[in-house]
């Protein structure tokens, strides 16, 4: 099956004793080994918080290095409305809807993280999108809701979207909920959202019954940029919440405190057997690994930390602040990156409990070494990552949100940012920069953009959940 084309159904992925076939793939083993390399990449691009009068995009980059056009943007979707901020998307179904009759992955569900609009983009020719409908923000905002941020595709024709604040941008934020069919807005997901009031991302494990979100802030807190004193003041996140998948319920909170400040990204094993996972902790770089014990509660621990360094510009140690991260299909490695250090880092997690650094790659940033591409400055660090099916090349923008760019990395608001590459090497542990590949998103057409979020259109490491 190309990966260029979307999953119609599930035949030739080995799982044809099954009745009804739907979209992705009937394990992780089938998604890394049966699917082809990727050739197209989705990205967004936003243009917020830039002196360009012109839309967010979706961007179509060519990743094919037997095409002509190899590593570059080739078409673009400008959104219809300025001030999106386009920031995370997803599809409309994946691989938890594998036995799902009917079902085809062949929408795309991109956000507008300022605006609370959601467009719904008709992907059914990977590299022609159409926007097929718009949901405006006052019709998100009837539902109390705003700040659309992680976009899934859940079991039985639903998208569901983590909201990070209420219709005015404070807190409490919540769970939007989608039909599949006509993406009409179903209402609130969480039935019971007991002391959960900031939101961010989420990952489930409907096997196990279990959905598990973590925290940011309210919209009006991150939205101007980063204030320490808003950390001091508790008014970004240190926890996590353990939800009940079928009943919709709030049922725990990890609280890290000082050891897990704002708790980004979560990922939990793509095996559906797994109850455990990590979560990257942005402000106290470090990463978590949480897991469900015999008697049914869940737990935590602290397995990797980076070290804050010295630098002459800063009054203060910089910490590496741990933006993304992604576990390959396989679940044998972890890759994290540090946005203000500026190396993306290489982990094995065969023993989950005890990751092991094996490789990183500096690029950009407070600290590395290089700081070009091909003649072209590296504006940002390592951001938003997102590894091949067959976990042998990951891939990465440098933009983080346009508020804290322009106070960390303010080129990036001046230029645009880029997207790198570098191959992976999983049998033996390591790494290498691929100097041949660089995306440069100054140089979009009608200025320049910021690249964030990473898809691919036969499914990824980031979209796909499995039963």
């Amino acid at each position: 099956m190309s990966t260029d084309e979307p999953s119609q159904s599930t035949e030739g992925h080995g799982h044809e004793h099954h009745e009804v076939e739907g979209p992705g793939y009937p394990t992780p083993a089938a998604m890394r080994t049966e699917s082809e390399r990727e050739k197209t990449a989705y990205v967004m691009g936003l243009r917020v918080g830039m002196d360009v009068d012109a839309p967010d995009f979706v961007g179509v980059v060519d990743v094919d290095p037997e095409s002509e056009t190899y590593s570059e943007l080739i078409d673009t979707v400008e959104m219809p409305n300025k001030g999106d901020e386009l920031h995370h998307f997803g599809w409309n179904s994946c691989s938890s809807s594998c036995h799902a009759e009917g079902l085809v992955r062949d929408h795309l569900i991109v956000p507008g993280q300022r605006s609370s609009r959601i467009h719904v983009l008709d992907a059914a020719d990977p590299r022609n999108l159409e926007i097929e409908k718009v949901i405006e923000p006052e019709e998100v905002f009837e539902y109390d809701l705003s700040a659309p941020h992680t976009v899934h595709c859940v079991p039985g024709g639903k998208v569901v979207i983590s909201m990070l604040g209420d219709a005015d941008g404070e807190l409490p934020g919540g769970f939007l909920q989608l039909d599949q069919d006509d993406f009409s807005i179903d209402g609130h997901w969480e039935m019971d959202r007991g002391d959960m009031e900031m939101n961010y991302d989420y990952w489930y494990q409907p096997r196990h019954n279990v959905m598990i979100s973590t925290e940011w802030a309210a919209p009006k807190t991150y939205y101007p940029g980063f204030d320490l004193d808003d950390v001091e003041e508790g008014k970004y996140g240190d926890s996590i919440h353990i939800w009940d998948w079928e009943s919709k319920e709030h049922e725990q909170t990890l609280t890290f405190g000082e050891e897990g400040l704002i708790p980004l990204e979560i990922r939990m094993p793509h095996n559906p057997e797994e109850t455990q996972g990590y979560v990257g902790a942005a402000l106290s770089s470090n990463i978590l690994h949480f897991w469900e014990a015999n008697d049914g509660v869940w737990e935590w621990e602290k397995v990797i930390d980076v070290e804050d360094r010295e630098h002459p510009d800063w009054d203060m140690p910089v910490p590496g602040l741990v933006t993304d991260i992604v576990l390959s299909l396989d679940d044998q490695y972890l890759f994290f990156s540090n946005w203000l250090h500026g190396d993306m880092r290489m982990y094995d997690v065969s023993d989950f409990g005890n990751p092991r650094l094996v490789d990183r790659i500096w690029a950009g940033g407070n600290f590395a070494d290089r700081q070009e591409v091909q003649g072209t400055e590296i504006r940002g660090a390592p951001q938003m990552l997102q590894l091949s099916r067959d976990g042998k090349r990951v891939y990465w923008t440098t933009s983080l949100f346009s508020s804290w760019d322009n106070q960390f990395y303010p080129d990036i608001g001046e230029e645009g940012s880029v997207m790198l590459k570098a191959d992976v090497y999983p049998d033996e542990g390591r790494m290498e920069l691929d100097e041949d590949f660089l995306v440069d998103f100054g140089d979009a057409p009608g200025g320049p953009a910021r690249a964030h979020e990473i898809r691919w259109p036969g499914g990824d490491c980031t979209s796909d959940v499995w039963q």
